[in-house]
C-alpha cells in the first residue's frame, strides 16, 4: 500500500546556499546535515537537498501545503524565488502556485481546504 508524501528531494548546485535558502523559506534548521545530503523536517515530512543532482524544473512537482497562498508566494519571492506558474484557482476552493528556487527546482504550493491532516499515515 502506498502511503502519503514522506520526502521531497531537490538537487542543488551549492549545498550551503540551498541549505540557507530553504532554512529561510521553511523557518527550520536541518535535522540531518552532511556533505552528501541535508534533510529538513517540515510539517512531519522531509525536504531533502542533494548536492550531486542536476537542478531544474523538469522533474517531479511536489506541492507543499499553506494556509495563505498569496502571503507565502510574496514571502518566498522576496527570498529570491521566481514565479514559474501564477497563482491559480484549480476548482473546489483549491489554489496553487509554482515557484522556482535559486537552482531552478520547482517549489510548488497548495492551499487545499479539503486536505485532512488526520488522514496522513
Amino acid at each position: 500500500m502506498i502511503k502519503g508524501l514522506r520526502t521531497a528531494i531537490y538537487p542543488v548546485a551549492d549545498l550551503a546556499a540551498a541549505k540557507a535558502w530553504y532554512g529561510s523559506v521553511f523557518g527550520v534548521a536541518p535535522y540531518f546535515d552532511q556533505p552528501f545530503y541535508v534533510g529538513f523536517s517540515v510539517g512531519g515530512f522531509e525536504l531533502g537537498l542533494l548536492p550531486d543532482g542536476t537542478p531544474g524544473a523538469t522533474g517531479s512537482m511536489v506541492y507543499w501545503g499553506v494556509d495563505d497562498l498569496d502571503a507565502e508566494v510574496a514571502r518566498i519571492l522576496a527570498l529570491g524565488a521566481t514565479l514559474h506558474g501564477a497563482i491559480q484557482d484549480v476548482g473546489g476552493g483549491i489554489r496553487t502556485a509554482e515557484l522556482a528556487d535559486p537552482d531552478g527546482n520547482l517549489l510548488c504550493l497548495i492551499d487545499n481546504p479539503h486536505f485532512d491532516p488526520s488522514a496522513v499515515r
